[in-house]
């Protein structure tokens, strides 16, 4: 049960609080309907949120669906999380202009961002965005993230219902905000329960109409996160996984997922952490203009792995291979963290339905078998 002070506010007021935020000039992003799924986009008012609407998911299936009511964020995570954002998938770095016969002019013209505000930010997005932090503005800041992540405001959201490849339990990512919020609410059914957390967010209530929640729908809300941290669409169990993952390279299942896997990329793409990139250098047909773009990569593309000298995965087993132990093992040992936030996305959009939880369940329930048949056996020589 959580110890911090909630407050109470009506539904109108959320409204009210966009229209705060568009005044103070931010650009308000949230959940939307758009092309048969939800998604993050730049929003004016609630009336675009995706009022009355959940998402049925499972490995490789995602639809929409109508709900019996009318709660504004009664669906889980969509095909894309706020990493776009402040990752940018295709960003122009810079350029370089010839001027006369020998001079040229270098254009450092990377925008600055926009002044963010999400509005109904998932636990396990905002626990990406610290993930994100580690590469981007931790050690070596990348202007344009550090600018727009720096003056961002985040309204999470609490999640009531898990979808049916959610596993933020299992990586101690949510259902609840826990940080990395500066307000965070949780709908009932005419109301939404507010906690604090920050200064910001403390400014941003006070503009609002609110009030102290009494101690019966405190008690309510710490319910229904109970609930919803025992009704995750998945689990992986994480004990031990990094070491019992990196000691097995060579495991035979490996090759098994492999011949299910498409090389796509669609689980690098749709995930909130992953930050591949490539970078492009561009010219026009008179040599007079040049620039340098960076895009969105994948390790699952053979040419991602090219080194000089040729390709150093040149299987699908070992880029999913790659892909899954940085993930699940070496971010551990790059950054203290995993790099898994258990939103569900690779599975749910993967068009195959390869999961993750059960690709490295069944690597380390198989280690973990053949562990203890060699136990018994020992056991065995010993009592004999």
């Amino acid at each position: 049960m959580r110890n911090s002070v909630l407050y109470t506010i009506e539904k109108g007021e959320l409204d009210k609080l966009i229209g705060i935020l568009h005044r103070d000039g931010y650009t308000v992003v949230g959940p939307t309907v758009r092309d048969g799924a939800i998604g993050y986009e730049a929003i004016e008012s609630v009336q675009q949120l995706p009022i009355g609407w959940t998402d049925e998911q499972a490995p490789g299936h995602y639809r929409l669906k109508r709900r019996d009511d009318d709660l504004y964020f009664g669906h889980v995570v969509g095909p894309q999380s706020i990493k776009k954002f402040f990752f940018p998938p295709k960003q122009r770095l810079f350029g370089i202009r010839r001027e006369g016969e020998n001079d040229y002019v270098f254009e450092a013209t990377q925008p600055e961002p926009p002044r963010y505000a999400f509005v109904g930010v998932r636990a396990c997005d905002l626990a990406a965005v610290r993930v994100q932090d580690r590469v981007f503005n931790d050690v070596m800041p990348d202007p344009y993230y550090a600018k727009a992540r720096s003056q961002a405001v985040f309204i999470g959201v609490n999640c009531a219902e898990p979808g049916g490849t959610c596993f933020c339990t299992s990586m101690d990512t949510g259902p609840r905000c826990t940080q990395g919020f500066d307000i965070a609410l949780t709908e009932l059914k005419s109301t939404f329960t507010v906690e604090v957390g920050s200064d910001k967010g403390r400014k941003l209530l006070e503009a609002l109409e609110h009030k102290t929640t009494d101690a019966n729908t405190k008690h309510l809300v710490d319910l229904m996160m109970q609930s919803a941290a025992e009704h995750m669409g998945r689990s992986l169990n994480t004990d031990g996984l990094p070491e019992m993952l990196l000691n097995n390279l060579q495991h035979p299942h490996w090759d098994e997922v492999a011949k299910r896997c498409m090389d796509c990329a669609n689980c690098t793409l749709s995930c909130p952490t992953c930050f591949c990139s490539n970078v492009e250098d561009k010219t026009d047909l008179t040599g007079d203009h040049a620039e340098r773009w960076r895009t969105w990569g994948s390790c699952f593309t053979l040419e991602f792995s090219y080194h000089t000298g040729g390709y150093n995965r040149s299987s699908t087993a070992a880029r999913y291979r790659q892909w899954l132990t940085h993930k699940l093992a070496s971010w551990h040992e790059q950054f203290g963290t995993s790099g898994c936030v258990g939103c569900g996305r690779c599975i749910t959009w993967c068009p195959v339905g390869i999961d993750i939880t059960k690709e490295a369940n069944a690597i380390t329930d198989d280690v973990k078998r053949f562990r203890a048949e060699q136990e018994r056996q020992r056991a065995e020589e010993v009592g004999s």
